[in-house]
């Protein structure tokens, strides 16, 4: 099992997961992050970390968000590692809650 980040990072990118996750399994792009799922070792500490509550187990991503999972696992592989916690974006409030951010993923 590994956990997932979901539609709710998209434009926002908080790192406070970051700084918690044992194996740095957490990938960076542009205006999203990813979690390998190869890497990841189920621990649950990065979830209740994440402001924007956009990290889930695997087995309980929201209904419409399945394809995050795939997403997590492909682009874990291009994009490069990130290990400390970086500021989130400029206009992260104002992009947590919006719904249906896939479109805006930046590779």
């Amino acid at each position: 099992m590994t956990f997932v980040v979901t539609d709710n990072c998209v434009k926002c990118k908080y790192t406070d997961c970051v700084e918690v996750c044992p194996v740095d399994c957490f990938y960076e792009g542009p205006n999203f992050l990813v979690i390998h799922p190869d890497e990841c070792i189920d621990c649950a500490l990065c979830e209740p970390e994440c402001p924007a509550q956009a990290i889930f187990s695997e087995d309980e991503v929201p209904d419409g968000q399945q394809e995050y999972i795939e997403l997590n696992a492909e682009l874990a592989e291009i994009w490069p590692n990130i290990t400390e916690r970086k500021d989130s974006l400029s206009d992260a409030e104002e992009w947590d809650g919006v719904k249906d951010k896939l479109q805006y993923i930046e590779r």
